[in-house]
């Protein structure tokens, strides 16, 4: 078994796609703007973050229809430069959260929301275990 994606069930798909592919510059696996699906995948591993469009996949699960009303994920992602990421996607429109901020002593981390609400940390490795 392997860990293909994890699925985000957004609301407005085309904000969504916009947000991983040109904030966070994750590079779609193809063009589709419109969705209804999109999976994003980072430089390195196997896994991805995918986006859903919540209306289409409530026609198949009837219960999807309401949209949360609180966090259901967080969608983490490990970085060599925290500082300068948060920077670039700042620049780029990305409004933090929290941080950059030492969550351990062995990691900072920095937190924002996707369009749709979703959460998302950034992490970066001060010391790896020993």
């Amino acid at each position: 078994m392997e860990l293909s994606q994890v699925r985000l069930l957004v609301n407005d798909f085309a904000a969504c796609y916009r947000f991983y592919r040109d904030v966070l510059r994750l590079e779609p696996q193809f063009e589709a703007p419109d969705g209804p699906y999109a999976k994003f995948s980072p430089d390195g591993g196997t896994a991805g973050i995918a986006l859903q469009d919540r209306a289409q996949m409530a026609q198949v699960l009837d219960e999807l229809g309401e949209q949360p009303s609180a966090y259901r994920s967080l969608v983490v992602l490990h970085l060599d430069d925290l500082d300068g990421y948060c920077a670039e996607i700042t620049g780029r429109g990305a409004e933090l959260i929290s941080g950059p901020v030492p969550m351990t002593d062995r990691m900072r981390v920095a937190h924002l929301k996707d369009p749709a609400g979703n959460l998302i940390e950034l992490q970066e490795w001060l010391a790896t275990r020993g």
